[in-house]
């Protein structure tokens, strides 16, 4: 179960226009439908949720950012109101 998290907005974005197909008509993915009942659990934690598609090239930053992410040989995974200063200064 889902704790109740204290941000009742929230925009997803994804470079993955599939990805927003996907979660927007999940009848028409049936294959994915064990991701999409995760997607849909994490959704009901919000009053308000959306997904939507930014192409890499409108978000530079981004891109750049998850590129060297990929390149990096650990994992991390960070949540909080406030960024970490490394990654404001990365940005």
């Amino acid at each position: 179960m889902v704790s109740e998290l204290t941000q009742f907005q929230v925009t997803f974005a994804t470079d993955c226009s599939q990805l927003v197909k996907m979660v927007s008509d999940p009848e028409e993915w049936s294959t994915f439908a064990s991701y999409l009942d995760d997607v849909k659990i994490l959704k009901e934690s919000f009053s308000r949720s959306e997904i939507i598609h930014v192409p890499r090239t409108q978000n530079t930053k981004t891109d750049s950012l998850a590129r060297s992410v990929r390149k990096q040989s650990s994992f991390v995974v960070h949540m909080d109101l406030h960024l970490p200063v490394w990654f404001t200064e990365s940005v």
